[in-house]
Parts: C-alpha cells; structure tokens; sequence
C-alpha cells in the first residue's frame, strides 16, 4: 500500500478525497493493530517473569509477617521493653517487605524504574518533610522515647499544660495518658520530648505531706509525737525513712506544720490516694483521743458606725435589751 504522497495529481477524481479518508483510516488501524500485536508479544515472553515476581513478592511479605511475630516475642521473652519490641519487629517487617519488591522489579528487568521509584520517593519525601514538620517531629521523639525510655507504660507521669495519669500506650506518634478521672488524652510526642516532663513512678517513691493545724494551747512537742504516730500506720510506708514534721507559721488561729512521710510509688504499687486518706483519718482520731484542738476559722463581728463596738455594747448604747414585751427594755420598766 503507496501513501498519499505518490499519488498522482493527474489520477484525481472528484471521489478521491474519499478514497484518501478511506485509505488513512485503514493505516491508522493496521497501525493499532501492530502495536497491540507488538504489545501482546512482549507480554506473552514477560509472562514467566511476571509470575515469578509475584510469586516472590508475596512469598516475600510472609517471611516479613513471620520474621516480624518472631521478633517481638524473642524479644519480649529477654525481657525487651514491649514498645521497643514492637518498634523494632516492625522495622525488620519493613526491610524485609522493601527486599522483595525490589528483588521483583528485579526478575523483571526494571532496576532502572527502581532508580526512579527511589529518586522520586526522595522528592517525594522531602516535599512531605516540608509539609508535615509536626508529624516528623513527633516520629522522632517517638524512637527517642522508644530507646532511652523517659518514661514507660505504666509509669504516672505529667505534662507542663497539666495532664497527668498513667501511660497506657506509647507508639511513634502520640503517647496516651488515662487521667485519674478515666478518659485518654493523645499527647503528641514531641511534647514530652522538648518540654519539662514529671515522671512520679521512676524512683519508686513519693513523699506524702499532710498540712496540719492545732490550737496555741496544745503542746508541740506532744502533737509532733502524735502525729507521727498516726501516719506511721498508713499503708505502703516505707520503714526505712523518717517520718519528719515541719513547723510552718502561727496562723491566724492555729499554729500550722505539715507531716511528711515516704510512700512506695512504683507501676505496680499506687497507692498514694488510699494512704491520704488514711492518714487524714488517723491524724484526726490521734488527736481526738489525746484532746489536740484542729481550730476552725473565728471570726469576731464588730458593731456600730466606726466598728470596735461589741454586741453587748451596741445594745446597751441604744436602749435595747431583752423585750418585755412593751417596746422597753426590762431595766427601763423597772
């Protein structure tokens, strides 16, 4: 079949731009035809290969799942912590899993798209890097708090904006804190990476402080031995510290000072409320039994214009007393 360019001019007929239409069309579709042939070709001898890579590429994502549950309970049976665990199976997941696609690309003699795939994901990457500043900064505190553990699950803890509870849950994002009221706060991580953190379980001990008031006619020295006495018997005391009493100040109607004592405070024992409150109690049934005064507020009400007048006085000034039920007073009727 001639193109349209060796026809001669001479031949044409008032048909021919038909004929040209005709003749391009039918070009345009042996052309198609060629390639889809060329196309089906190249497919059919790509066929093995193909197999072959998805074969390995799935068999690939097995090993990475088994590797992967292997892992993580090799690792927690010597005693790894549980997050670093789960961070580090994952990581083996991850490489395993970039191994066969790679090894696939392989079999199918892509190595170059390989290289592109890992130059766009670079671009790629840094664009990201750009886009999600927060959610990077949050992924690598995630792996510092991972490794050098700060903190871990189960300690009680609290942040600088005032959350406080026990972690639940720490993964490369958010750490998680039920607060003692029961609902779960999300704190980013790169919050307790920068910031001031209070971590009140790593010690194992916390220091209980009761604040205390008694009457300026008690003995001191009596009610420091009471007291003392009283708190020694609330529960998870550690024996080997010294319950210490401070004197504060004389307050307006009591002489205040705080009693101290060290409790365990660890992830497993918490009892840091229970012994409060036993200790209040015991504070207050000492002292009722060995007659120490708590004092309440008193408060003395002034009369008249200037103030500085007591009742009695401002009812002797204006005449009135006891009522003898005639508008006078019972030393006006006498």
């Amino acid at each position: 079949m001639t193109g349209l360019g060796n026809v001669d001019r001479k031949t044409l007929t008032p048909f021919t731009p038909i004929l040209m239409e005709e003749l391009e069309s039918t070009e345009l579709l042996n052309t198609l035809v060629e390639e889809l042939e060329s196309w089906l070709t190249a497919f059919v001898r790509l066929l093995p290969n193909l197999i072959i890579a998805v074969l390995v590429f799935f068999a690939f994502i097995y090993v990475a799942r088994t590797v992967e549950r292997f892992t993580k309970k090799q690792l927690i049976r010597v005693h790894l912590d549980e997050t670093i665990s789960g961070f580090l199976s994952r990581l083996i997941f991850l490489v395993v899993f970039i191994l066969g696609f790679v090894m696939a690309l392989s079999i199918l003699k892509l190595t170059g798209t390989v290289a592109s795939i890992l130059a766009g994901l670079g671009i790629i990457g840094l664009a990201l890097g750009f886009a999600f500043q927060d959610t990077a900064a949050n992924f690598i505190s995630g792996i510092y708090i991972t490794f050098q553990q700060p903190y871990a699950i189960g300690d009680v803890i609290q942040t600088t904006n005032g959350v406080m509870g026990n972690v639940v849950d720490i993964d490369l994002r958010v750490t998680k804190v039920k607060t003692f009221d029961g609902p779960v706060v999300h704190v980013p991580n790169r919050y307790l990476f920068q910031e001031d953190l209070i971590n009140f379980t790593e010690d194992g001990k916390r220091r209980l402080r009761i604040d205390v008031g008694v009457s300026y006619g008690d003995d001191l020295e009596k009610v420091e031995e009471v007291a003392k006495k009283a708190v020694g018997e609330v529960p998870g005391r550690i024996e080997g510290e010294d319950i210490t009493v401070f004197w504060k100040e004389f307050g307006d109607s009591s002489i205040d000072f705080s009693v101290n004592v060290w409790l365990q405070y660890s992830r497993e024992n918490k009892a840091f409320v229970s012994a409060k409150n036993a200790a209040i109690k015991n504070i207050k049934k000492a002292f009722d039994e060995n007659d120490i005064t708590i004092p309440f507020p008193i408060r003395t009400m002034d009369f008249g214009i200037k103030g500085g007048v007591r009742l009695h006085q401002e009812v002797s000034e204006t005449g009135w007393s006891k009522s003898n039920g005639k508008g006078k007073t019972e030393s006006e009727g006498n």
